[in-house]
């Protein structure tokens, strides 16, 4: 920190005035010492004896003199004083900089840090005031993501909740306004709203789950799991609509059985979407594989299937909620964009982590969870 020139004469002034003080003073109780002692006969024989008895060498060199001594003692004494309130002015300099540059980002300026590297105390105010405007900053910017966020969600929901309801009225209508030939019309249309009312009970009840999950606090309801079992009641689920795809699902488990700590519900949502996402999406698989093996303290869970690619560039996304790799394919797959959400909500829930990869030959996700869960 680099002081201004005011500063600098300031403090200059205020050592020589000091000194000046501080000789006067050290003359006035030099001038009563001696006035003591020479007023005192008894004192003087005193001094005088001590001092001939403190001679050295062959010459008898005196060696002791109360003049000397006092003037050995103030400048010492002197010095220390000059020292400490030139120290003393100059962190009040330094605090009063420190001051000036709170005020500045208090106006507004929250890019701005104080740029001092200072020494003691002062740099400790200085690095907790910069670490103060950085959480600040930084809560700031979340509460704006925040709200964006909630944003994009009442879009989107109200967006993908209109497409269906849209289709559901408008069949309902040609119905109430009697615009069908016959019966087999009116089939047609009752058989379209009724898909369409479906999509939109399955993104209501996504949306559910989503914002359950999403909640600070959200309840876990955590107990022992056989991840065997769980998977193999799993395949069993999804085993007719894989054989009505031509696709081929299994499980395989190490070691058998495998015993985890989770919430078996929420735990069975993760590969359930995982396996319904594979089955809508993976165009052209062949199978879809879910293999669990335990590693040290945690397990890893893969789903994979060698159907279509996810596209590089939807990697990175796709966990994000209502992201969808290709949305006309949503679309016509009914698919709400939540169910990958929901998947990293109920990791991060069980302090897990997810992640995808994807290449020509094979899509996998990975499910890394810790066999017993710690409260954090």
């Amino acid at each position: 920190m680099k002081l201004t020139g005011r500063e600098k004469s300031s403090l200059i002034f205020e050592g020589v005035v000091t000194v000046i003080l501080l000789v006067l003073l050290n003359m006035a109780i030099i001038t009563i010492i001696q006035d003591v002692i020479q007023s005192n006969p008894g004192v003087t024989n005193g001094i005088f004896m001590i001092k001939q008895s403190l001679r050295v060498g062959p010459l008898q060199t005196q060696i002791w003199s109360y003049q000397r001594i006092l003037i050995i003692i103030f400048v010492i004494i002197d010095i220390w004083v000059v020292w400490w309130r030139l120290r003393r002015r100059y962190h009040l300099y330094q605090m009063n900089h420190i001051i000036a540059e709170l005020h500045y980002i208090a106006q507004g300026h929250l890019d701005h840090r104080i740029p001092f590297r200072l020494k003691g105390n002062q740099q400790n105010v200085i690095s907790s005031v910069n670490a103060l405007v950085d959480s600040a900053v930084k809560s700031m910017d979340d509460e704006r993501k925040i709200e964006k966020s909630k944003d994009e969600l009442i879009t989107n929901v109200s967006h993908d909740l209109r497409t269906p309801l849209t289709s559901i009225i408008g069949y309902l209508g040609l119905i109430e306004d009697k615009q069908y030939q016959n019966e087999e019309d009116i089939l047609k249309y009752t058989h379209t709203a009724y898909e369409k009312a479906k999509q939109m009970k399955n993104l209501v009840e996504d949306l559910f789950e989503y914002t359950k999950v999403q909640q600070y606090g959200a309840p876990v309801n955590i107990m022992r799991v056989d991840l065997n079992q769980l998977l193999e009641q799993l395949t069993a689920s999804f085993e007719l609509e894989a054989q009505h795809r031509g696709i081929e699902i299994t499980s395989k488990v190490i070691p058998n059985p495998l015993m985890i700590e989770a919430d078996p519900e929420k735990l069975g949502r993760v590969f359930s979407n995982l396996v319904a996402n594979a089955l809508k999406y993976g165009n052209g698989a062949s199978y879809i594989r879910l293999d669990a093996r335990q590693k040290a303290d945690h397990v890893v869970v893969t789903v994979a299937n060698d159907g279509t690619p996810i596209p590089k560039e939807s990697v990175d996304h796709i966990f994000e909620r209502f992201y969808r790799a290709e949305a006309s394919r949503s679309r016509a797959t009914g698919g709400t964009g939540l169910g990958l959400a929901i998947v990293k909500s109920i990791v991060d829930l069980h302090h897990g982590s997810v992640r995808v990869t994807s290449n020509d030959d094979e899509t996998a996700f990975i499910v890394s969870l810790p066999l017993k869960q710690v409260n954090k």
